[in-house]
């Protein structure tokens, strides 16, 4: 976790005891802008190997005042493992504090 904002660092390690085999062996090929496709079993943390890496640029960016009004991420996920990817990953949010601290409504 050493190389994620302190912030995102800090909520992976109050909800999970250490990264998995597949989320080490993911994180730095994904950092470094490489092409990776992440196969193992459910429940491994293929999904969470990929979005926090996007998660943490985004708030690395936000936390910078660099975070423009536009789509950065596009997440895919397979129709089957969609219902789970949202509970589990999306519908618990970070922690509010690193929310931008102005935010614009249209």
């Amino acid at each position: 976790m050493q190389d994620f904002h302190p912030l995102i660092a800090e909520w992976f390690r109050g909800r999970f005891a250490r990264p998995t085999a597949c989320q080490l062996e993911a994180w730095p090929r994904i950092r470094a802008g490489r092409d990776v496709l992440v196969s193992a079993p459910t429940g491994s943390g293929k999904t969470l190997a990929a979005f926090l890496i996007c998660l943490d640029r985004l708030v690395a960016v936000g936390m910078d005042g660099r975070l423009d009004d536009r789509i950065d991420v596009v997440y895919v996920s397979p129709l089957k493992a969609l219902s789970n990817d949202i509970g589990k990953n999306l519908e618990t949010p970070l922690p509010c504090r690193i929310r931008p601290a102005r935010c614009s409504t249209p």
